[in-house]
């Protein structure tokens, strides 16, 4: 192997403008063959989970940036021998972390072309790494448990049981246990050695409840506080115990998130209305469609029918959806709909849109809200899938809430929230009886929508959820 032979293999910018990306997860190490098109690792942006694919065939000399570590983008993070030979001795390899000294930052280049591998962002010049601070050695599984009991008691055990035997190193080369980059956070947070845990998911791999239960497992039984004599001298309070407070890093998502809705809050003029309405027709409706044969193996749900709600509602009102251009001093109505979704994962808030949803029927309506919320599960969400949004909708009846204020996905001119849907007193044909109600609250950019025009939306959706048959007539 020559030093010619080796290819650095940079940190693409795999979004839109990205600058930076943390390495979650290496899928090869030192001396493994690669091929063209092969995933080598996962990085995480301020947008989602990706898996880089290496751009050629060879051998895996380093790897210069251990998992956890945030590059910016246009840095080397593996080399590679594309020259057919081995991978360089341990003793000749550089530390982990640091890139190879004498390595140049050559790349392959498309034949005859000369132009650089089609990865977006691929060969911007190279800029300092800024690396971030690694956290402290883990707390271990008895620490951690000692806390949590501490949390639920009130106090710490005076005599916890005798610490279990430390879990034998895993063997050099030993396969790592399989768990997805929210589970392998969550173990590290709580202090929780992945290979000491019994999985459950399938093929194996280690789910959140499994490391749940292996905290759970090493908790000691609570047994009665010895009460010691006060001192006279004035004692710390417990609440300076070390263990009540918890400290998580923001970036990634959330970081990109808080800028986001910090931008949006204070850049729109926020107003919001509300609307209390009775859903039971709708309901209804639901439970017939997931009889229907049309609908077989699709998701059909309340949310269905209030994101076709406001879709009619759109198209009898196209000027709610728009947007601000600061620089133009321009509206820009959309003559399309980017429905975003709202969605709660792991990693923090996100907004993957349906595009088109506006040409959508139904069934097709359903089957891309299934697909959307089975990705956004899965953390496979792409940037793609986040950008472009219209109008949004968030469900925080999910959660059991009646209804919130929600703040615009920045670009957008409005976002519907939806409350809890439950059995309520309600006045129907001259009689009180239990119905089911829930309330809307929409919010929209006061710059381009009015209070006339955004209290048009509301009602239509609003009467459309409580007469359903409108969807027909109205559409």
């Amino acid at each position: 192997m020559t030093e010619a032979s080796v290819r650095e293999f940079k940190m693409p910018d795999v979004g839109e403008g990205l600058t930076e990306a943390e390495i979650l997860k290496w899928y090869v190490q030192p001396g493994d063959t690669v091929t063209d098109g092969q995933v080598v690792c996962e990085v995480e942006t301020a947008k989602a989970a990706v898996e880089l694919p290496i751009p050629y065939d060879g051998v895996v000399r380093d790897l210069h940036f251990p998992e956890g570590t945030t590059v910016d983008v246009g840095t080397a993070i593996i080399a590679v021998d594309v020259g057919g030979g081995s991978a360089a001795p341990a003793a000749e390899q550089p530390a982990a972390g640091q890139p190879a000294a004498a390595a140049p930052a050559e790349e392959p280049k498309t034949a005859g072309s000369g132009r650089q591998p089609v990865l977006v962002g691929y060969g911007v010049a190279t800029s300092s790494t800024r690396r971030r601070p690694r956290k402290g050695p883990e707390v271990p599984v008895q620490q951690a448990s000692t806390a949590i009991q501490t949390e639920l008691n009130g106090h710490a055990p005076a005599a916890p049981a005798a610490p279990p035997a430390a879990a034998p190193a895993a063997p050099a080369g030993a396969e790592r246990p399989l768990a997805k980059p929210p589970v392998r956070k969550l173990a590290k947070d709580l202090g929780v050695d992945l290979t000491t845990v019994v999985p459950t998911g399938p093929d194996g791999i280690i789910t959140r409840e499994d490391v749940h239960a292996a905290v759970a497992a090493a908790v000691p039984a609570a047994t009665e506080p010895q009460v010691a004599p006060a001192p006279a001298a004035v004692q710390a309070p417990a609440s300076y115990d070390t263990t009540r407070e918890t400290r998580i890093p923001v970036k990634g998502v959330r970081k990109a998130t808080a800028a986001a809705m910090v931008g949006s809050a204070f850049t729109a003029p926020h107003v919001t209305e509300f609307v209390t309405v009775d859903v039971t027709r709708t309901m209804k409706l639901v439970e017939e469609l997931k009889a229907d044969k049309e609908f077989t193996g699709l998701r059909v749900n309340p949310l269905l029918l209030i994101a076709k709600a406001l879709l009619v509602a759109i198209r009898r009102n196209p000027d709610v959806n728009a947007s601000w251009d600061e620089a133009a001093q321009e509206i820009v109505v959309k003559h399309y709909v980017n429905l975003g979704i709202a969605a709660a994962t792991p990693r923090g808030l996100i907004v993957p849109n349906i595009k088109d949803a506006h040409a959508k029927t139904l069934p097709q309506l359903a089957e891309s809200l299934g697909d959307l919320v089975a990705t956004a599960r899965d953390g496979k969400t792409s940037p793609a899938a986040m950008q472009g949004g219209t109008v949004t909708i968030t469900n925080v009846g999910v959660f059991g809430v009646d209804t919130g204020t929600p703040i615009l996905n920045p670009g957008e001119s409005a976002i519907l929230a939806v409350g809890a849907i439950k059995p309520q007193p309600w006045v129907h044909k001259g009689k009180v009886k239990p119905r089911q109600v829930t309330t809307l609250a929409l919010s929209f950019d006061h710059r381009l929508v009015d209070g006339e025009l955004g209290s048009k939306v509301l009602a239509d959706v609003a009467a459309i959820l409580e007469q359903p048959k409108r969807l027909i007539t109205w559409a």
